[in-house]
């Protein structure tokens, strides 16, 4: 009954406006991008737009594994490496052709502490960065590290910019896409290089009203965090092609280790045991999504395959509770904060319901995006759920869980401190990759069984278009589609 009543409300409001004849291509997301400057993006939406912005000296395929991009690479020794800058390299936007100086610059620029970058911690093994020549880079490390060209994958400003340390106001890059403006309602406006078409990134909160604006014309792409039944009813739909595949996007359940609660292991194993993960899956997502054990998918080079899943067993959730002394009389009441999307509220919602099961009080606080992931990054929580979108790099291991990646360094938001995965982490840093996935797979076990978060599952890559053709959604995420997107309803 209740699609039904969808259906037919959106029909109606569909019905409302003509589809706009602009020939601009309006792409509606969720999260406008907040930071356009390469050096500092670390959320999602300003990472996949910043793809579109910046060229990169590195990029990495669907396994993790480093290919060419703006550079070729060779290891003069296991502590040295040049970097040869490609002859067919785009311009930046002005017209000037990117230089060995822009790229020391930038990766200098990073390493700066009056930045705050939070990809420094990656680079910090940078003892020196030089410009040979205009085509050439050296670099030299405090130690080996084999993989240094897969943590080459940063956006390049021009020098001047590079060199400032604040975050910039003018983007000027040399990417598939120039920036053309952001408006007063926080819309992004930006160009492809090639034929001067124009994409709108425009932010609409409500996946109604993101649907909305789909069917009267307003928007002719949406990607990801749509509910099923708006996904099943679009999928119904003739004009409007939906297209879904498997994703590495890794959704989990964090906690505030320094919480002294959520610092008893077994109070963490019990959330983790209380945790329906198939039930969410098969009804909230409608099978778009898949339950996962650690940010790496197995497939992936250095992926963990194999890890234990801590099942759904309310049972022993409850002993679990009882031997740190939660009973009826003392019940645990938690906080846990979340977005204002309607999906992760309902996710919210039936996480709390589960727990009640086992005897915990979860008291639901939810904000807009910016302050919730302020609060996230500040430490401002008992319990949070993110996701980690577009993962493909090993890097992400240090980023997440060495100690020294605590906010603003990096992204341990949960403030994990392990001296064996530090120094695991440290360890494989300056081996092969074959011999590195050894030891990184070590780190996920690790990570795994300290329960430091609880793995949730990996979501899907949904695209739905309606008037434009093209578009595919990236395995990561990624808006790389957009390079061919066209329009199919001009008139």
């Amino acid at each position: 009954m209740v699609r039904y009543w969808l259906a037919g409300v959106l029909v109606l409001l569909a019905a409302c406006s003509d589809r706009t004849s602009s020939t601009t291509i309006v792409f509606a997301v969720a999260t406008a991008p907040s930071m356009l400057d390469p050096r500092l993006a670390s959320d999602a939406a300003s990472e996949r737009v910043n793809a579109l912005l910046y060229d990169r000296l590195v990029e990495l395929d669907e396994h993790g594994n480093p290919q060419p991009k703006m550079a070729n690479w060779e290891a003069v020794t296991d502590r040295r490496f040049r970097l040869h800058l490609q002859a067919d390299r785009a311009s930046f936007w002005d017209g000037r052709v990117p230089d060995a100086d822009d790229v020391v610059a930038t990766y200098l620029g990073i390493l700066n502490p009056r930045l705050a970058s939070p990809h420094a911690g990656g680079l910090s093994h940078i003892d020196a960065m030089r410009a040979l020549d205009a085509e050439t880079i050296e670099v030299e490390l405090s130690h080996a590290d084999p993989l240094f060209p897969a943590r080459l994958t940063i956006g390049i400003l021009p020098a001047a910019t590079a060199r400032q340390p604040h975050a910039l106001t003018d983007p000027m890059g040399s990417g598939t896409f120039a920036f053309v403006q952001r408006r007063a309602d926080d819309s992004l406006i930006v160009r492809r290089r090639s034929d001067g078409q124009e994409i709108a990134f425009e932010a609409v909160a409500d996946p109604t009203m993101r649907t909305l604006k789909l069917l009267r014309g307003e928007a002719n792409l949406l990607q990801n965090d749509l509910p099923p039944e708006l996904l099943d009813y679009l999928a119904g739909r003739p004009d409007v092609a939906l297209q879904a595949r498997p994703g590495t996007t890794f959704a989990y359940l964090g906690f505030n280790l320094t919480d002294p609660v959520l610092a008893q292991r077994e109070v963490r194993a019990a959330i983790a045991h209380a945790i329906d993960r198939a039930a969410i899956v098969r009804y909230l997502f409608a099978g778009r999504a898949e339950p996962g054990e650690s940010v790496l998918r197995p497939e992936h080079w250095a992926g963990a395959d194999g890890l234990q899943a801590r099942i759904y067993d309310p049972e022993r959730a409850r002993r679990l509770l009882h031997e740190v002394g939660y009973e009826a009389d003392r019940p645990l009441t938690l906080s846990y904060k979340t977005s204002t999307d309607p999906l992760r509220l309902r996710i919210a919602h039936v996480l709390q319901q589960q727990l009640a099961q086992v005897g915990i009080t979860l008291q639901i606080a939810s904000y807009d995006w910016g302050t919730f992931f302020g609060d996230i990054k500040a430490g401002r929580f008992q319990m949070y759920s993110l996701a980690w979108v577009g993962v493909n790099s090993p890097d992400i291991l240090r980023y997440a869980f060495h100690s020294v990646s605590q906010p603003p360094a990096g992204a341990n938001r949960g403030r994990y401190r392990s001296v064996v995965v530090d120094r695991l982490i440290e360890t494989a840093e300056t081996l092969s990759a074959t011999q590195a996935a050894v030891l990184l797979r070590e780190v996920q076990r690790q990570v795994h069984e300290d329960v430091v978060y609880v793995p949730l599952w990996y979501e899907s890559n949904v695209a739905v278009s309606r008037g434009v053709a093209g578009y595919v959604p990236g395995y990561d995420g990624n808006y790389l589609a957009l390079e061919n997107v066209r329009r199919s309803d001009a008139r």
